[in-house]
């Protein structure tokens, strides 16, 4: 799987789709909008008064100032003092409004799009994560909301803070001379065109270049899990050349980029160039001639490279915008997948849950094209599934890998969603529930469990508000006893309060299997699911594990797959599974005196005779 699904081109631009998700803000962008333009008109001020300084200076009383009152040339220089300072503070507490208003607004966006992203990426069903990387789904949650930030924090000010600054400057520039201003602002149009000519060749590279850097973390993030079994193959050198292949690749894609980002600038120039050179010509020409004043030529002069030079940025602004169009197009992707698997439904209660459980006709394929292909029924993982659990039973289900037992549980759970058929919990249909009250009804237990990166006590209270774990402390410790992991917690160096590293890294694989018995026993779960739960410890650890599982079952409906038969010989039922389908049901007892695929399972694992 090398591609991520997520970047999916919409018609709707990303600034649109980014202003769309954050409308609760608007009042924000119009204030930031309202400072930028108000400090970027302060900004364009001392220019002019440059021009009028040095009309002061060489018309004294027939300045510009003179004829609105001011005759006395001193009284001109302390009133143009005084204007200056004004201004320049101005421009100042604006410039500290937009910095803090966009700089807020900013991490205010960044925070609210990671957090509502990973919330709505945990409701995604599971088939979604098996076709996506999770080494590209963190690049995204992390790397492209940054970049989408940075845009904020930086580059959308100053866009609007370049756009305003030409139309202020160009409106002077009428004002004063028509003529000047009608050559000077010749560059802009070709200034322009070239940025969006540029920007268009760039959009489809820096995309390319972000679903680059989403393979490599992916990469990245799939050696470092894997980071033993790296090691025990010698294979270092072999994962580095990988890297060096995904880095390249990451490489070659920038660089294509940076060869057409780096020639905006240059171009700029050549643009800008132009134009002050027809303000300082024709400009110096108009003076001489009697039809300029020298100090409206000298403002006109600081007005062109006020109005050109922050050009410039254009080739920094636009590097910096198809970086971040790039980014937010992935993130609104992601906050737009669709969500195939409902949350909403009927209210179950905790304490109102029997834990009858009937599975009726259920069909499921990993691939929902498969379960419409009657032609080719293997491909079905469950084809046709019936079977009625009572309230409390014990029901076992055995088979070869692949055969649909583990599958039947993730149905059960609604990480995917039966097709055809169905599936009641106390008569209900799970689909008219609630999905996280069905999810809190059902405990479950793996052959590989996960672990939170915290403690023993964090652990085993899953789920449950950190804050509140002291005073379950007590509920705690006896789930641990009761899954006989008391004793070795005990002897960890902080006791329940020690950390088990990412994914339980630092514990034994007995000792994680364990705590996440301690975790289902904690929860008290109506239902229990046991997933292969015992066969990856050994066994000393599988007796203590199963002796606390004859315990847990007691009076809760249990679905138990194993390999091992020995765990199961006293469940209520057992269902034998092949291709997917139920081959043989019944007790331990009649299945072994049936002498079928069952029989051959157990004499394999045990010596003993088909009659038992």
């Amino acid at each position: 799987m090398d591609r991520v699904t997520l970047p999916q081109t919409s018609p709707v631009h990303p600034l649109r789709r980014l202003f769309g998700y954050a409308r609760e803000h608007r009042r924000d962008v119009w204030l930031g909008t309202f400072y930028s333009v108000a400090n970027k008109f302060f900004d364009v001020l001392p220019e002019l008064l440059i021009g009028v300084a040095v009309d002061v200076v060489v018309n004294q009383k027939a300045s510009f100032l003179a004829r609105v009152g001011l005759v006395d040339p001193k009284h001109q220089l302390l009133a143009l003092t005084a204007l200056t300072a004004f201004i320049w503070l101005m421009e100042s507490w604006t410039e500290y409004l937009q910095e803090l208003k966009w700089r807020n607004l900013a991490q205010d966006l960044q925070h609210e799009a990671r957090l509502d992203a990973y919330a709505h990426v945990q409701k995604l069903p599971l088939d979604w994560f098996e076709r996506n990387r999770s080494g590209n789904l963190m690049s995204v949650l992390n790397e492209d909301v940054n970049q989408m930030e940075r845009f904020l924090n930086n580059g959308l000010s100053s866009l609007i803070q370049v756009f305003m600054g030409t139309l202020m400057v160009g409106a002077v520039f009428f004002a004063l001379t028509w003529k000047l201003a009608a050559l000077a602002l010749i560059p802009v149009p070709f200034i322009l065109y070239g940025a969006f000519w540029f920007q268009a060749r760039l959009a489809p590279r820096y995309a390319a270049m972000r679903e680059s850097a989403g393979g490599m973390s992916a990469r990245l993030s799939n050696n470092l899990q894997g980071i033993a079994t790296v090691k025990a193959f010698a294979a270092e050198d072999f994962e580095v050349g990988h890297i060096r292949q995904a880095s390249d690749d990451y490489r070659t894609r920038n660089t294509e980029a940076i060869r057409w980002s780096a020639a905006i600038t240059p171009v700029i120039r050549i643009a800008i160039l132009a134009g002050f050179a027809f303000t300082l010509l024709y400009g110096g020409f108009l003076v001489l001639e009697g039809e300029l004043g020298v100090g409206v030529y000298s403002a006109l002069v600081y007005l062109t490279q006020r109005l050109l030079w922050p050009l410039t940025r254009l080739a920094e602004l636009s590097d910096m915008y198809n970086r971040a169009m790039a980014s937010i197009e992935r993130v609104m992707n992601l906050l737009q997948t669709p969500l195939t698997i409902g949350y909403a439904g009927q209210p179950l209660p905790l304490d109102a849950v029997r834990g009858e459980l009937v599975f009726d006709d259920v069909r499921f394929a990993y691939d929902a094209a498969d379960v419409a292909d009657a032609a080719n029924p293997a491909r079905l993982a469950v084809d046709g599934v019936s079977f009625h659990i009572a309230q409390g039973e014990t029901v076992a289900f055995v088979g070869s890998t692949g055969s649909g037992k583990s599958t039947l549980t993730r149905l059960l759970l609604r990480l995917y969603d039966t097709r055809p058929g169905s599936i009641r919990l106390d008569g209900t249909p799970i689909t008219d529930l609630a999905l996280q009250d069905l999810r809190r009804a059902i405990g479950y237990v793996s052959q590989d469990s996960f672990l939170t990166d915290g403690t023993v006590a964090e652990n085993i209270a899953y789920g449950t508000d950190a804050g509140s774990h002291a005073a379950l402390r007590d509920k705690i410790v006896a789930a641990a006893q009761a899954a006989e992991a008391h004793d070795f917690v005990l002897a960890l160096p902080q006791g329940y309060d020690t950390p088990v590293g990412e994914r339980g890294m630092k514990l034994s694989g007995g000792q994680r299997q364990r705590l996440a018995l301690a975790r289902a026993i904690f929860k008290d779960p109506p239902i229990l699911i046991l997933d292969e739960a015992t066969s990856a410890v050994d066994n000393e650890t599988e007796a203590a594990i199963q002796r606390s599982l004859d315990k847990l079952v007691v009076g809760r409906t249990s679905l138990i797959i194993a390999h091992r038969l020995s765990t199961i010989r006293h469940a209520t039922r057992i269902h034998v599974m092949e291709a997917g389908r139920i081959v043989e049901s019944g007790s331990h007892e009649a299945l072994v005196a049936r002498g079928g695929l069952y029989a051959a399972l157990w004499r394999l694992q045990t010596g003993e005779p088909s009659v038992g």
